[in-house]
């Protein structure tokens, strides 16, 4: 399976996604590197079309993944039982809506208050919600990010442009191989009168990690 989206996956150096970039630099891991010749072999002998590569990644990380999480997520936000059931249960509530997470793996939503904002990190590797969320983004698998996002939470977030007030506790949650996360942001202020479908299109993916909150301009990543 090729490593990160488009651009990302080759190039491989930094994180730059919508035009902002965050500052956690590191060379690709030997991995990538074997992932990455591996593609230019298949390129090269005419098995695999770049384009399709990259517009089938692309749809994935930002069309079908996130779209899925955004979904659960603005249910939640209209239908109150759905929400007590999604907290008791990720796993089960989920398959409502059509979704379902792999046999091994369980997924536990946790919930954004006034009081406690919520952040997910793999410090191992790069553990990921994929049925929900998509691929993960190459931010989300670096080294600084996996080990920062649990010395420095806060700092981390205000990297990526949240800040938070010193009195919100900032709550850590380190994903495995069993146990994956969903963070349910706030619902915005102003709206009340939306539906579900519009709500779903104002969620981000990095809302849903926890490094953003959902705002009415929209899903901006």
């Amino acid at each position: 399976m090729r490593s990160g989206n488009g651009a990302e996956g080759r190039a491989g150096l930094g994180v730059m996604e919508e035009g902002v970039e965050h500052d956690h630099q590191e060379l690709p891991s030997d991995p990538t590197l074997r992932v990455m010749a591996l593609e230019s072999l298949l390129v090269e002998k005419g098995f695999v079309d770049p384009a399709a590569l990259d517009a089938l990644i692309d749809t994935y990380e930002h069309k079908i993944g996130p779209r899925n999480g955004a979904r659960i997520v603005a249910r939640a936000w209209v239908d109150p039982e759905f929400k007590k059931r999604l907290l008791a249960d990720a796993g089960a509530a989920i398959t409502e809506l059509g979704y379902a997470c792999e046999s091994r793996e369980h997924l536990m939503v946790i919930e954004n208050t006034p009081e406690r904002h919520n952040l997910v990190v793999c410090t191992l590797c790069s553990c990921y919600p994929w049925p929900v969320l998509g691929l993960p983004p190459v931010w989300y698998k670096s080294a600084p990010y996996r080990s920062r996002a649990v010395i420095d939470p806060r700092g981390v977030l205000r990297e990526f442009g949240l800040e938070l007030d010193e009195a919100v506790e900032i709550r850590v949650w380190d994903s495995n191989s069993e146990m994956r996360y969903l963070v349910l942001p706030q619902r915005p202020e102003g709206s009340e009168n939306m539906t579900e479908d519009e709500l779903a299109a104002l969620v981000c993916r990095d809302a849903m990690i926890g490094t953003a909150k959902v705002t009415l301009r929209g899903a901006a990543r």
